[in-house]
């Protein structure tokens, strides 16, 4: 017996069945979700950092697809978050120049 512990996509359990096995399972209260929802986050974070090429690439489509979910805690769309970021970018500028600020002289 191999305990995880963690949220996993819908169809985990049929793949895990599919495979022979018996997942044990429960349905998460929406606060439990949120919570597994950022720590998800977290390991797709690490998972990412770890990556390169087209792994990296998939890694960085788990984490949309978590920040998809937890817009939808706050009633919200990744598309308004994409929405946001591209207001912020115009705003503000965005990463594209890869400019690094040592510091901040005071006059």
């Amino acid at each position: 017996m191999q305990r995880y512990h963690k949220l996993v996509r819908d169809r985990i359990p049929e793949i895990i069945r599919s495979n022979g096995e018996e997942p044990i399972t429960r349905i998460l209260t929406d606060e439990e979700y949120k919570i597994e929802l950022e720590r998800k986050l977290n390991e797709e974070y690490h998972e990412v950092m770890d990556a390169s090429g087209r792994d990296r690439v998939e890694e960085l489509a788990d984490m949309l697809e978590i920040i998809r979910y937890l817009a939808q805690l706050e009633n919200s769309t990744l598309e308004e978050v994409i929405a946001i970021a591209k207001e912020k970018g115009d705003k503000r500028g965005t990463f594209e120049k890869k400019i690094f600020l040592e510091k901040v002289l005071k006059k």
